[in-house]
């Protein structure tokens, strides 16, 4: 192992001289420094593990070189060094990010202690980073992060049909993690190794829709100088998403149906059928049996593509994945700023968890990139939030007052946010059993039925 440097920064010989003898003898390389005017020289140079530093200091402050020090090496544990009338300094520069502080005239195994508990700080922080860095490197996109029962159970089911060659209605609101969905099924499939070929429906205007899903032969229309492969021929052994599929036209809706039924598709100004293996993952955040009641969509395809239907939950619904996933947006986006993921306070993760997020995972997603883009301290507090996401309780250092609403009104919401997240967190963990959450909660089963009955109406309103 390579030896363990330490820094001393001191404008008391003998205090650096009594450091270095203690230090040395322990098998650890030290170093001392009395000018402060080197330190910056000498950070670079010797690159300590632990820096031992005197708060009172000729010329220069030594606060201004703890900054100096975190700003070069945030993961430096820093040991303030000060005399007793300078407590208060010491505390001071732990909140500004100092590990420890020792009181002069301190003992050898004070400062020993101090060393040993500061390098073991730092090589769990730099094993901690090492280890985001990785997961950062190596998360599959397609990994979808859940701990709920509603997105669990789905989770569950999309492997299960993974390894069939059944075509997939996956439905859901916007944001909701359609796409991941698709991936995690084609990603767990024996096509894995195929393309995987997302198309929007929903963003392409009907002719350019045709010739991306069908392709074109050389002369097949004004602009066609080549001929050209459609996604249905790349598709070829692997996976075709469609996202937001009721949006294409009947007339797409009858040639796709062909497809499904014959596996051959033609080009665009083409005469020789090709034949494809191609498996579907549609997905759709539209009432589909109404589009069909409507006419808007062929029922034969619709009953083609919705073979194995899963229904993604809102976010609302996914009690504690707000938490979870916010956490790995911002593990994630910090990897890729290459610093540290900011500290979120409690207030705040409860705020995110109580809000109804009408955008879904996407929303949340955005969040976590705003908070860290505009992030300026390492902290994330209540102020920071968005001002639709704070409680009206809640709001922080009585910037301005909340307007309140009626006692009684500011009490049902309380009471009904407390009973929705208490309920939620309750059949999670008894799977959904009714009856062992209700024994868990200390009531009848009636009472439990009518809270559950109580917050799917107010939802219902929300909704509405």
């Amino acid at each position: 192992m390579d030896e363990q440097r330490v820094l001393v920064v001191d404008d008391e010989p003998a205090m650096l001289a009594n450091c270095e003898r203690l230090l040395s003898g322990e098998g650890y390389s030290c170093s001392t420094l009395a000018d402060p005017i080197e330190f910056r020289a000498r950070l670079v140079s010797v690159e300590p593990d632990v820096l031992l530093l005197d708060l009172r200091l000729p010329e220069v402050d030594g606060m201004t070189l703890l900054t100096v020090a975190k700003a070069d090496d945030p993961a430096l544990p820093v040991i303030i060094m000060t005399a007793y009338a300078t407590i208060a300094s010491a505390v001071e520069a732990i909140r500004e990010g100092a590990f420890d502080y020792l009181t002069k005239p301190f003992k050898a195994d004070q400062l020993l202690v101090a060393v040993e508990r500061a390098l073991r700080h730092r090589a769990l922080t730099l094993e901690n980073q090492a280890l985001r860095e990785l997961v950062a490197r190596e998360t599959r996109p397609d990994e979808i992060v859940a701990s709920s029962t509603a997105m669990l159970r789905v989770l569950e089911q999309a492997k299960k049909v993974a390894s069939s060659n059944a075509n997939v209605l996956v439905s859901g609101e916007s944001g909701t993690g359609k796409e991941l969905v698709a991936r995690l099924i084609h990603n767990h499939s024996q096509r894995r190794d195929k393309p995987f070929m997302p198309v929007d429906c929903a963003a392409m205007p009907e002719g350019l829709l045709e010739s991306e899903l069908f392709g074109y032969e050389r002369g097949a229309f004004t602009g066609a100088d080549k001929r050209r492969r459609g996604l249905l021929e790349v598709a070829d052994g692997g996976t075709l998403f469609l996202d937001e599929f009721p949006e294409m036209p009947m007339s797409l809706q009858s040639k796709l149906l062909r497809i499904l039924e014959e596996r051959q598709v033609r080009r665009l100004g083409g005469s020789s059928l090709i034949d494809v293996d191609i498996r579907i993952v549609a997905a759709t955040n539209v009432d589909l049996e109404a589009a069909v009641d409507e006419g808007r969509f062929r029922e034969d395809l619709y009953y083609r593509l919705n073979v194995v239907p899963l229904h993604l939950p809102p976010l609302r619904e996914r009690s504690g994945d707000v938490t979870l996933l916010a956490q790995r947006f911002l593990a994630q986006f910090s990897a890729a700023q290459d610093m540290d993921p900011p500290h979120v306070s409690p207030e705040v993760w409860d705020a995110l968890e109580r809000y109804h997020w009408p955008g879904n995972v996407r929303e949340l997603k955005n969040l976590s990139e705003r908070l860290l883009v505009l992030d300026d301290d390492g902290q994330v507090r209540l102020s920071d939030l968005p001002e639709s996401l704070r409680p009206w309780g809640l709001l922080p250092n009585g910037a301005r007052e909340a307007v309140l609403p009626p006692y009684e009104t500011a009490r049902d919401e309380a009471l009904n946010a407390f009973r929705l997240g208490y309920v939620r967190r309750l059949l999670d963990k008894s799977g959904g059993n009714v009856s062992q959450a209700a024994r868990a909660a200390g009531v009848s089963r009636r009472t439990l039925h009518r809270w559950i009955a109580q917050l799917r109406g107010s939802a219902s309103e929300k909704a509405g």
